[in-house]
């Protein structure tokens, strides 16, 4: 529907009218040397070209109402998941397709817009059932989410009921009707299961790591229960147990790591002849088995409280090592104080004025070895300045200072939360020697001092890098107050075990100078992920570089390489595979830079998702509740013609949206072009006829 609305009163219209007559009235009324038809015709010309430019001085506006008619929405949901596939054979599977496309060709008759998707999130019906996760929950809410402010009349989900990921559909807000369909077995089956298996994903070599390994049993009583630990496919260790009742038995395993990188670990139990499900019967784990842990050393001249809240921080970390010398109480082997041997050195108060770890100190000062100096009143300052260390006190002082800490929130080494930031403000004093320190003006600080309630530019704790080797100090002891503190105030130390953690992390990691970086986005991926590998080039003033096509090599357990390249440009660093199956792979990643060929090596693993073949039985309790939650029903896969029948015997009630739109009449080009071609041919016309 349109209607023209003028700003100005409409008697205008009528002068506009008048104003265009009398205007060609005017110029064509006199003798002219063409026929009376064509002055008549002149004349239309002139007097509607005037009156539109007169008409659009009163801003006419058309103003147009249009009417959609929008359908009522019904989503046809599939449960495309492996589940169905196992549970239910495929004679079945055909029928209960053939029955829900003629479902939706019954809605859509009955007056219905339908919709026909899948868990996976594809349109049409999915005769693959490949989904190797079922996570009700989330598709409901993408439906709701989809058809947010569209008439959604309601959704038929079919489904067996078995879920394994996200909440529990029972519980979730769904604003529209879910109608559903039971599929699938509901009697519960003899099973032997793999339930749950705990294990460290990281052990070192040469040690024995425990892996306990969960086994749910269904319909098996005073039957013996055998499990299998494998490796490279030979029997490492076999145990059995009776179950009495059905239950979960544990069984204890503590294989040794004996080869260092990612090693996989299988699990077998031995199926019984009654078991219809026997792929839940074996499961796969991967441990990465490092070579060693970081060692950390404390060398200090006299016990000290700090030392214990060191060593706190130290063994929460199960990748380092803590070592102590404390010399004439508590002294470690010699090899240990050897610096190629240690990856952080921690002198507490050392070298001291005694000089009872002297030698030790000199050794490891000389050294590559990181290093993090705690001061305090025993430290000889001296010492610390002829070692060339990143500190220098410009007159050896004698007086000490008490001071609190303030976190720089400018470091940028690493990250400190706002937590730990606010719980550091009211940390208890620690004693400075008092005097003018001079650090390195590229050294970032990552603790400043605070006199009283003033707080200062002075460090309190620094980091310095030079080359190869990092240099932690804290010029004044008492940390294990700080420690302490925050125990009393919260009864947790997780403020001072983050910065303290994070420093000898950082203290302890070497920096990476390699111009070529590659290396996959996670160690661990699913069989239904891509490997994600990124790769990095960096020219000799490390400023990321592109151009360089990066050669990928895979190599699976079996020796079988494949190879893959591609080129590095700017927002175009990753490289994705997929299709990779469960196990470990190495992979070798090189380029050219410089003409020079540089590569990089490492490995990752594909773990399979079982979760699908875990449980079989269909739970229709669930589907059930599901409906009568949100206003559906629940019907069995032989009932779908009683659904059907239900469904389009309701009135589909459509919603008719009104869309006004207000347009200036001067704005429509199709007026102008025609003005422009009536002003053209009246003027081509007097020309041509000997009016000008």
């Amino acid at each position: 529907m349109k209607q023209l609305i003028l700003e100005s009163p409409s008697v205008f219209v009528i002068l506009c009218l008048a104003t265009g007559l009398g205007y060609a009235w005017l110029l064509y009324t006199s003798h002219h040397p063409w026929g009376r038809t064509l002055n008549w015709i002149l004349f239309g010309f002139r007097a509607t070209v005037v009156f539109f430019l007169t008409f659009f001085l009163l801003g006419p506006i058309i103003r147009q109402i249009q009417n959609a008619i929008e359908k009522p929405v019904f989503v046809i949901l599939q449960d495309n998941s492996l589940s169905i596939k196992e549970a239910v054979d495929s004679t079945s599977r055909a029928a209960l397709s053939s029955q829900l496309e003629n479902l939706q060709a019954s809605l859509q008759d009955a007056g219905y817009e339908t919709q026909l998707t899948n868990f996976s999130g594809g349109d049409g019906l999915d005769e693959n059932f490949s989904a190797q996760v079922t996570n009700i929950h989330e598709s409901l809410r993408t439906i709701s989410n989809r058809f947010e402010g569209r008439s959604l009349a309601g959704a038929v989900f079919v489904s067996d009921g078995i879920y394994n990921a996200g909440l529990s559909p029972v519980y979730g807000n769904y604003n529209f009707p879910v109608y559903t369909i039971g599929i699938g077995d509901t009697i519960p089956r003899a099973d032997l299961m793999i339930r749950n298996i705990l294990y460290n994903k990281i052990a070192y070599q040469g040690n024995k790591f425990p892996l306990r390994v969960e086994i749910l049993t269904k319909g098996f009583p005073n039957e013996n229960i055998s499990v299998s630990l494998l490796h490279k496919g030979s029997v490492i260790e076999r145990k059995n147990q009776a179950a009495q009742t059905d239950g979960v038995l544990t069984f204890e395993f503590q294989p040794l790591a004996a080869e260092a990188g990612i090693q996989r670990w299988d699990i077998q139990v031995e199926p019984k002849e009654t078991e219809r499900n026997t792929k839940n019967n074996r499961a796969t784990i991967f441990i990465e088995v490092v070579e060693g842990r970081k060692k950390i050393l404390v060398v200090s001249a006299a016990p000290h409280p700090d030392i214990k809240a060191l060593r706190t921080v130290v063994e929460q970390n199960s990748n380092l090592e803590f070592l102590l010398h404390v010399p004439g109480v508590e002294e470690t082997s010699s090899v240990n104080l050897q610096p190629e041997n240690i990856d952080v050195a921690i002198f507490h108060q050392v070298p001291d004025n005694r000089g009872r770890a002297r030698e030790v100190f000199q050794r490891f000062a000389k050294s590559r070895t990181s290093l993090f100096l705690v001061l305090g009143a025993s430290s000889d300052l001296n010492q610390i300045a002829q070692q060339q260390l990143p500190l220098l006190y410009e007159q050896p002082p004698r007086q000490f200072d008490e001071v609190t800490p303030v976190i720089n929130p400018l470091f940028t080494n690493f990250a400190v939360s706002t937590e730990a930031n606010s719980i550091f403000s009211g940390f208890p004093p620690v004693q400075v020697h008092f005097g003018k320190a001079t650090i390195p003006p590229d050294a970032p600080i990552l603790l400043f001092q605070r006199v009283g309630s003033l707080a200062t530019e002075k460090p309190l704790l620094f980091v310095h890098t030079e080359e190869s080797r990092k240099v932690g100090i804290m010029l004044g002891e008492g940390l294990w107050r700080w420690r302490l503190h925050e125990f009393s105030k919260t009864e947790k130390t997780e403020a001072f075990d983050e910065l303290m953690g994070k420093l000898i992390q950082f203290l302890s990691t070497a920096d990476d100078k390699r111009k070529f970086r590659s290396y996959t986005t996670q160690q661990q991926f699913s069989d239904t992920e891509s490997v994600v590998f990124e790769s990095q080039v960096y020219n000799d003033i490390y400023e990321p570089i592109y151009g360089n096509t990066i050669e990928l090599e895979v190599t699976d357990e079996q020796g079988k390489r494949t190879q893959y390249n591609y080129v590095l440009s700017p927002g175009n660093s990753r490289y994705a595979i997929d299709g990779l199956k469960e196990g470990v792979y190495r992979y070798r990643s090189s380029t050219l830079i410089n003409n020079q060929k540089e590569e990089v090596r490492g490995q990752f693993m594909i773990a399979a998702q079982q979760l699908e073949l875990q449980n079989l039985t269909a739970d229709f309790d669930l589907l059930r509740r599901l409906a009568q939650g949100t206003g559906g029903k629940f019907y069995k896969a032989d009932q779908t013609e009683q659904l059907k029948r239900a469904l389009t015997q309701k009135e589909a009630k459509s919603i008719i949206r009104s869309e006004e739109r207000y347009d200036s009449l001067i704005n429509l080009k199709w007026i102008f072009f025609v003005l422009l071609v009536m002003i053209a041919a009246e003027w081509f016309l007097r020309k041509y006829f000997g009016g000008y």
